[in-house]
């Protein structure tokens, strides 16, 4: 079962220490705080589930903080205050603020470990198991620079206004955190809609998008749909030049009318569009509306492929093996440190989606407990075998340059990874002259740790 972030505050050592055994020893991850500080840095690195806030702190009260994030729209994780002797009238009155419940010191393993589940259970009940997973899994995986980047970006926009672009490769999970940057706005208890735009054609475009009026009878469209709340519209690259124009109209007049309707209707959405990596070449390529991305992104996201954060590749391991064997019941396995070294290892060109599926045929096709080396590479190998043909086929309809700068790029993304990121490694490695190294990376956009320039 995946297991719940839980963050514990309090400026008593003993007490964290008491605490954070006994939840990890029952299958929580536990994080530990020792003042308001380090409670609010810890919260701008992850999202939690359950916060254990003591009321009495030398910098900064449990009250205060509590305060604080409920205040600013931060709070949306379960809170239960703990409290002294002498302080229970305002662990009540904590409840008003936003906390779940409250228990005294000296803490009672029995009664602590009831009043947790208690409040993750009210959290599950108020928002619903899917909303509840999306808060505290896929998105709050990861340890990495970039990761922790992201999630700070997306918790520093979730309450504006402004339209919204997130773009990556496939595979990296860009709907996901569209959802979650709905989930944790001020629009959360409100729709969120979730629109492929390759189902959009010139002739249908209208009715799906607007809605339409029959006899008096109104049949909403993605609009009316997503009112109030969030419009999430994916595969912008691959829709029809007629729906793309339509949107564009409509998110700048803010506007719309149903088809056969006469009424103006005032839109009152937030709109968040997908696109792919290279979004920029389908600009200039007449495949992607120039002005309907102007209209989106007003503020953009790129979520970085996996192959970028590779040390995050064991953390999602684990995460996949617990989804799949609690949704299909496979049989659960243990990655040995080698099987994992040699997943980060890979480039994983299907980003996520390629590593889920491989942990899956891992789980299904095993017979041992342990995932060793040699059936990892055995995958693998299945992987490379059916990327070489795509990847020779792809080369070959590209200009000379272009098909070198993706080989290039490729090519040392990947020996990057082998090398740790160093680029002093990555130049003896390749047989290349250092400063000449840095140039080419740069010109190819790739990152690499700027520490070593």
């Amino acid at each position: 079962m995946t297991s719940y972030n839980v963050l514990v505050v309090d400026d008593e050592l003993d007490i964290r220490e008491l605490i954070q055994e006994i939840l990890t020893e029952e299958g929580y991850k536990v994080t530990v705080a020792s003042s308001a500080r380090e409670a609010k840095e810890a919260r701008s690195n992850r999202d939690f589930d359950l916060i254990l806030l003591d009321i009495w702190m030398p910098d900064t009260d449990g009250i205060s903080l509590l305060k604080e994030w409920s205040e600013s729209n931060q709070l949306n994780s379960s809170v239960v205050m703990m409290s002294g002797h002498g302080t229970v009238d305002t662990a009540i009155e904590s409840t008003h603020l936003g906390a779940s419940s409250f228990i005294e010191k000296p803490l009672s393993i029995a009664k602590l470990l009831r009043t947790v589940e208690e409040a993750l259970a009210e959290k599950k009940s108020k928002l619903g198991s899917s909303r509840v997973s999306e808060f505290s899994s896929f998105i709050n995986i990861g340890r990495s620079n970039s990761l922790k980047s992201l999630r700070s970006e997306l918790r520093n926009i979730a309450n504006i206004k402004s339209n919204i672009l997130i773009f990556g490769e496939e595979g990296t999970g860009r709907v996901q955190y569209a959802k979650y940057l709905h989930n944790i706005s001020n629009r959360s208890i409100n729709p969120c809609v979730v629109c492929d735009a390759v189902t959009m054609s010139s002739s249908n475009a209208e009715a799906q998008v607007f809605g339409e009026e029959i006899q008096n009878k109104v049949l909403p469209g993605h609009l009316d749909q997503a009112n109030n709340g969030t419009l999430i519209i994916k595969n912008l690259s691959h829709s029809d030049t007629r729906a793309q124009y339509l949107l564009q109209t409509v998110l700048e007049s803010d506007q719309y009318k149903r088809v056969n309707g006469n009424a103006e209707n005032q839109l009152n959405i937030r709109t968040i569009g997908i696109a792919g990596e290279d979004y920029i070449v389908d600009i200039e390529k007449g495949k992607l509306s120039r002005e309907l991305i102007s209209s989106l992104n007003i503020k953009t996201i790129h979520i970085p492929p996996l192959r970028e954060h590779a040390e995050d590749i064991p953390d999602f391991i684990k995460y996949y093996v617990d989804e799949l064997v609690d949704t299909q019941d496979l049989v659960f396995r243990r990655f040995s440190v080698a099987a994992q070294n040699r997943l980060r290892n890979f480039p994983w060109p299907g980003n996520h989606i390629e590593l889920k599926n491989i942990v899956q045929r891992l789980l299904i096709n095993g017979l041992s407990e342990d995932v060793t080396l040699d059936e990892v590479e055995s995958e693998l190998q299945k992987e490379q075998n059916k990327g070489e043909n795509f990847i020779q086929k792809d080369l070959l309809s590209l200009p000379l340059r272009e098909a070198r700068e993706q080989f290039e790029r490729a090519y040392l993304q990947q020996q990057l990874i082998l090398c740790d990121g160093k680029v002093g490694k990555l130049a003896k490695r390749v047989g290349v002259e250092r400063t000449h190294l840095y140039r080419k990376l740069k010109s190819l956009e790739i990152n690499f740790n700027k520490k070593e320039v």
